[in-house]
């Protein structure tokens, strides 16, 4: 049975053809690999970018401003009273929700990173964790979920001086850390330890759903912990949530009003006054990029393989002119030409796949090694052969349907002149 399907695709008589135009059959069959291995990969990297842009940080991100600045001249003593007046005016502003300091918050891009232990004593820690330096007011700003225990009170926020941290009483962990420290579930009321230079124990109070760390390619971006401490240092953040509705007005009159206290102050270009949907766009800004270059990379080598097919096809066309003509006098119909041309693009994709999956791989095994990605999904590879194959019947068809409609006498009479 097998005999005779391959008979009926004239397979035999092909692979005879494809033997007497080596140079153009090698040619196609190594840009349908490298083509093939290129996108394979590529299409995986999107993927994952994709993927990255769209993880949640765990906050509301609509509503939210975020503030940037830096004291020019302050004596540090002050900033603690200098906080406090800000944040009040933030907080007294028509159509402000909430307001809450930082150091750092999700996708801001700089953070304060600790090793989380249960056991003092043990060397290696159980996990790293994005630390979050903050008051009572952070959760209801972030708009982060608490799924378990309390939130600060204000009785437990405290100034610290950046070079003098120690240890906080409570913090509050992400559900994802949780899990982690205490894999059985009962995080809430334990111990752990932040850091190893703190030898005091940190009780855990809360548990939020999810809470992003700042950096978007942190191997740890869902383990983070808050702690009820605000640094006193020259500069720092404010988030502040508006009604809704009332952003547009916020981006004028919160920087203003934070001016009018104390012109000792700057808001750095570009990231001092922000939305949070800029934030994100900032953080996202070279996966983005890469997401497209990635993908016009790839509609660029699938144009230039499709067109390489079209065009060696066409040429063996008008070099078979009068061997198609002879098969149509002999009775050969227009659709056995048009199989023939079909099946003779099958064979040679399938090379170029066949040796595209080896590339692919191998591609793929070199960036596991030297840039920590990914083993390759097979879906990917599955994909590809559905593009390749797909590509390569329909850049033939042109020439194929083209080659099916030559008529026997013209093709004769052309051989005679």
């Amino acid at each position: 049975m097998v005999t005779d399907f391959v008979s009926r695709l004239q397979v035999g008589p092909i692979l005879s053809a494809l033997k007497r135009h080596k140079a153009g059959t090698l040619l196609i069959i190594l840009q349908i690999s490298l083509t093939f291995a290129i996108i394979c990969n590529a299409f995986f990297i999107v993927e994952q970018r994709i993927d990255r842009m769209s993880r949640p940080t765990g906050m509301i991100e609509t509503d939210m401003l975020t503030l940037q600045y830096r004291w020019a001249g302050v004596d540090a003593s002050l900033i603690p009273s200098l906080t406090k007046a800000d944040l009040r005016a933030l907080r007294e502003l028509p159509g402000v929700e909430d307001a809450t300091q930082a150091g750092s918050y999700p996708l801001s891009g700089h953070s304060s990173t600790e090793g989380i232990r249960i056991d003092p004593g043990a060397e290696a820690r159980i996990a790293l964790a994005a630390e979050y330096f903050t008051d009572e007011h952070a959760l209801a700003t972030m708009g982060a979920r608490l799924i378990a225990g309390r939130n600060f009170r204000k009785d437990e926020v405290a100034f610290m001086d950046p070079s003098k941290i120690t240890s906080p009483a409570q913090v509050i962990i992400t559900k994802a850390l949780a899990d982690k420290v205490y894999p059985d579930g009962s995080a809430l009321g334990k111990p752990i330890y932040v850091g190893n230079s703190h030898p005091s124990p940190s009780t855990v109070i809360g548990i939020v759903e999810r809470l992003q760390a700042p950096s978007p390619t942190a191997s740890f971006s869902d383990d983070a912990i808050l702690v009820p401490q605000l640094l006193s240092e020259g500069s720092g953040n404010y988030l502040v949530r508006s009604q809704p509705g009332q952003l547009a007005g916020l981006i004028r009159e919160a920087p203003a009003a934070l001016t009018r206290l104390d012109n000792m102050r700057v808001f750095p270009p570009g990231e001092g006054i922000r939305t949070f949907e800029a934030v994100r766009a900032q953080a996202y800004k070279v996966d983005r990029g890469m997401a497209v270059l990635m993908t016009s990379i790839c509609g660029l080598l699938l144009v230039t393989t499709a067109a390489g097919i079209v065009g060696l096809s066409s040429f063996w066309v008008s070099q078979r002119h009068q061997q198609i003509g002879m098969r149509r006098a002999l009775g050969a119909t227009r659709r056995d030409i048009l199989h023939y041309f079909l099946t003779e693009n099958l064979l040679i994709a399938s090379g170029g796949i066949g040796l595209g999956i080896v590339l692919a791989l191998s591609l793929n095994l070199w960036m596991v090694v030297h840039f920590e990605m990914h083993t390759l999904p097979v879906k990917y590879v599955v994909l590809g052969v559905i593009v390749m194959l797909a590509l390569g019947q329909g850049a033939v068809l042109t020439p194929a349907l083209r080659a099916s409609r030559t008529s026997p006498i013209e093709a004769i009479r052309h051989t005679r002149n």
